[in-house]
């Protein structure tokens, strides 16, 4: 068996976990396999030999990105010279869409196959960028069978792998395991996640404590439980609960035990929504952006529905509150009847996670091998 060089790019913490699962199922059928490329500390573990640090690329925001953007431009044109002279047999750009899709544009037109992993947001915004991949991309591995149906509507080679986190989390997740290991008693429980960055806590965290203060009269008994993503968060949250008398309990991390502990989730719509749908936690989305943002995003978004449970029901299925409609008042009415009930969501929760567990990692495998079949 020759040996295979396989390139990989990963600009985010999201992306090292996606690469790492995907090198170990390469490795696991191609036994003689080299990888190059960049990514952080799970695929240099699986044996990358990564030509910079992965958090030279981590940047979030666009006045973060136009303060690094020489450095990025100078990083991406010296690794596409280094991946053309290295003449790796396939590159695969993992998620990070400004930086990687660049770099497959060049490489394919060098003749290296190329494959994009993790599906950029083209069908709700942007939609000229599919182009940009019909031309630089031989396969494009996406999470979720709605943008798989996209791609092959614009002719784009594609192949639906499924989610590595319908893999990892249990059908069915454990609620007094979950409890017992945060030490939280019975009764009614609400999870509140307002987001993992500091802006979105900013404008939502008062608000799903007015929301919590006004659930203590809707449900008798509730506790909520709040996940923080670091300590400036947990910092945000304890500053906001100051002269409030609510029983909420603050982790550090330990978001997937909360999901798993608690009855409903109060929920900044973004990544996190995926993740209460996998735990079939019943769930009210909210959201709110400055209110120009939201005006322009408004006006480019063609989605009908800004959250991923109801993106993949395909209607909806879980409640979106957005922006003036976010009021403490109507995220508690709508939430309160959810925390014993909720059935219909979690029914359709259940048959959306049958369908992304698929075996992400070594579907992702077997669909780059095919690609390298006819070299």
């Amino acid at each position: 068996m020759a040996e295979l060089c396989v390139a990989l790019v990963a600009g985010e913490a999201s992306g090292d976990i996606l690469g790492a699962g995907l090198m170990r199922a390469l490795r696991a059928r191609h036994p003689q396999v080299r990888f190059i490329g960049v990514g952080g500390p799970l695929m240099q573990a699986e044996g990358l030999s990564s030509y910079f640090p992965m958090e030279r690329l981590a940047v979030m925001g666009l006045v973060e990105v136009l303060g690094r953007l020489r450095e990025l431009l100078k990083r991406r044109k010296e690794l596409i010279q280094t991946l053309i002279a290295e003449r790796p047999d396939v590159f695969i750009g993992i998620d990070a869409p400004d930086f990687t899709l660049n770099i497959e544009l060049n490489l394919r037109k060098a003749g290296i196959k190329t494959v994009h992993y993790v599906s950029p947001s083209v069908w709700a915004w942007r939609q000229k960028r599919v182009l940009k991949i019909r031309e630089g991309c031989d396969l494009m591995l996406t999470l979720f069978p709605f943008e798989a149906k996209f791609y092959e509507e614009k002719g784009v080679p594609v192949r639906f792998v499924g989610h590595p986190l319908a893999d990892s989390i249990p059908l069915d997740a454990d609620r007094a395991a979950a409890r017992e290991q945060l030490g939280l008693a019975e009764g009614p429980l609400v999870a509140l996640m307002p987001g993992s960055r500091g802006g979105e806590v900013g404008r939502l965290g008062a608000l799903f404590l007015d929301t919590a203060q006004r659930l203590c009269e809707l449900v008798p008994g509730v506790r909520f439980v709040s996940p923080c993503a670091n300590a400036e968060r947990r910092a945000q949250l304890e500053q906001m609960l100051q002269g409030r008398d609510l029983p909420v309990t603050l982790l550090d991390g330990r978001s997937h035990q909360a999901l798993a502990a608690c009855d409903a989730v109060l929920i900044a719509s973004g990544t996190a929504t995926l993740e209460a749908l996998l735990f079939k936690r019943p769930m009210v989305v909210a959201y709110r952006l400055a209110p120009l943002t939201y005006w322009i995003l408004k006006r480019l978004v063609k989605s009908p529905y800004v959250s991923l449970p109801n993106l993949l029901a395909q209607r909806m299925l879980v409640p979106e509150l957005l922006q003036e409609a976010a009021s403490a008042e109507a995220l508690a009415q709508t939430l309160a009847p959810l925390v014993h009930g909720g059935v219909q969501q979690t029914e359709g929760f259940d048959q959306i996670h049958r369908t992304l567990r698929r075996d992400a990692s070594n579907q992702a495998a077997d669909a780059v091998l095919a690609l390298l079949e006819n070299r």
